[in-house]
């Protein structure tokens, strides 16, 4: 129980930090861009006019395309899930009767994470491109289901996790955006273009408790870091479903898919950790246990190995047919 005990002295120790991080990596509530600031204005006059302008936008953008805006909806919508697995991270205390600093972060970036969600499911709902009914029955799977990413209540894994996390989401948000500019639709473009922004800065955020807690507790850091990416870092919609479907089969798909448009692959998988090692510096970082240099070792040389791997893995090329999506992205 001694770790434990480091981990929620270092949690507490850092905790006057917090403040700090919201006013450096969030943005205050009044000032942040809302979904309607995409979307047709319901109480406007020319209202189904847009409507009929974004469906007309949204004729060209394919089948992969609606798949990967589908799972890249859901996976935002599942944001109760990482809410509350985050309020239960050892030093994260809700109920000790003063405003902790880590949970007024949880609440101010799950705030933040919120209309992510809420813009690309009407989004979604508007195009008249995907099967919403099948979504929304994917999307309740996949919160009922919950999820594990083998972070248990462990500050140090939760904080590697949300690191790589925010930036994998970031990417796939932005790639989006980018095939959607090209086929025509700056709107959408736009929209999936700010909301990378967003998971960018809560990747600076997450990133920089990390490398805080090095300061402190380089040890621990180091082995809770290795043991992250000895397990692999689980996306958080790795148990997606789709009606019918067996835990976690659509998710399978769903990353074939992705690999194949070049949204999220497996180099990207390897190019965030070493970022994450040269951000952290972990090659300089004096006064490790003989375990933690072990760990540091494995950090190091993984990029080359996962490398390796990657050149040999074989992706699907025929296209799985989504309950979500029809053949043609029509429904």
């Amino acid at each position: 129980m001694v770790e434990k005990n480091i981990r929620l002295e270092v949690m507490q120790a850092i905790e006057h930090k917090v403040e700090g991080f919201i006013d450096s990596f969030l943005i205050p509530i009044e000032d942040i861009w809302q979904p309607t600031d995409f979307l047709p204005d319901s109480q406007s006059e020319g209202f189904l006019d847009a409507v009929e302008t974004l469906r007309g936008e949204s004729k060209e953008l394919g089948y992969d395309f609606w798949v990967t805006m589908v799972a890249d909806t859901i996976t935002e919508e599942a944001l109760p899930t990482y809410e509350s697995w985050l309020m239960d991270v050892e030093g994260i205390n809700q109920h000790d009767g003063k405003k902790n600093g880590w949970s007024k972060w949880v609440r101010a970036w799950t705030g933040e994470e919120n209309r992510h969600g809420d813009v690309l499911n009407k989004y979604l709902y508007l195009s008249g491109r995907v099967n919403m009914r099948e979504v929304e029955i994917t999307t309740q799977h996949l919160l009922t289901d919950g999820f594990d990413i083998g972070t248990d209540r462990d500050p140090y894994k939760n904080f590697v996790y949300t690191s790589f996390q925010e930036l994998a989401t970031n990417i796939s948000h932005k790639r989006v955006g980018q095939m959607a500019k090209k086929k025509g639709n700056a709107l959408l473009g736009k929209m999936c273009t700010i909301i990378a922004g967003d998971e960018m800065r809560h990747h600076l955020a997450y990133r920089e408790f990390v490398k805080t807690i090095f300061g402190e507790d380089p040890s621990g850091m180091m082995l809770a870091f290795a043991d992250m990416m000895k397990k692999k870092i689980v996306m958080p919609a790795h148990f997606l479903r789709e009606s019918g479907g067996s835990i976690g089969t659509a998710f399978e798909n769903f990353s074939n898919c992705a690999q194949r448009l070049g949204v999220y692959t497996a180099q990207d998988y390897i190019d965030i950790l070493s970022k994450l090692n040269v951000y952290w510096e972990i090659d300089a970082i004096r006064g490790l246990s003989d375990e933690a240099e072990k760990a540091r070792d494995y950090l190091m040389r993984l990029p080359a190995r996962l490398l390796r791997i990657s050149e040999r893995m074989q992706f699907p090329e025929d296209q799985y047919r989504f309950k979500w999506v029809e053949a043609n992205g029509m429904v």
